[in-house]
């Protein structure tokens, strides 16, 4: 039992880790929005699917949060934390209940996850940060970017999930 314990606080680290570098150093250019998509969220949900509620919110929102520190976007730190905290929360825990019943939990846990994300960001730049109905404008780049955490996300979840000793690990 301790061991157990160990193991998952270790995982929960090396995760907080990769949501940090898949966040910051990892990033495509998206020309279309002038912004870039990065593969912080698909660790996010990783982190969920392989640590479960508590601790892949902690890595997830951790993780994402001091990327938003050190890059120098502190104003969305606080909001980071919580959202990507809720997102890995709820991935985690819609895929624990679905799990049995389809080969698609992990999907639905990571559509859901983006959904607030994506929604998550509009209210944290309307409300608190000022931007009023102006928020809307980071709806299309949070949504590709969700798109594309979502896809890696899953897709790597399923190839890691095929190790028998991850699918031990995991949630």
């Amino acid at each position: 039992m301790k061991h157990e314990k160990t193991v998952k606080l270790c995982l929960a680290a090396v995760l907080t880790a990769l949501v940090f570098v898949a966040t910051y150093i990892i990033q495509i250019p998206m020309p279309a929005t002038g912004g870039f998509i990065n593969l912080g969220d698909c660790m996010v949900l990783l982190s969920a699917f392989l640590l479960g509620p508590l601790w892949g919110a902690a890595a997830g929102g951790i993780g994402s949060m001091l990327t938003d520190l050190v890059a120098g976007y502190g104003s969305f730190a606080p909001g980071t934390l919580v959202i990507k905290a809720l997102m890995a929360c709820c991935a985690a825990l819609i895929y624990k209940a679905l799990r049995d019943r389809t080969k698609l939990a992990a999907a639905v846990g990571a559509v859901v996850g983006e959904l607030i994300m994506v929604l998550g960001y509009f209210a944290y730049e309307s409300l608190f940060l000022g931007f009023g109905m102006g928020a809307a404008a980071s709806i299309p780049g949070n949504a590709i970017q969700g798109l594309a955490g979502m896809i890696a996300g899953v897709l790597v979840f399923h190839v890691l999930d095929a190790v028998p000793y991850v699918k031990k690990l995991s949630y």
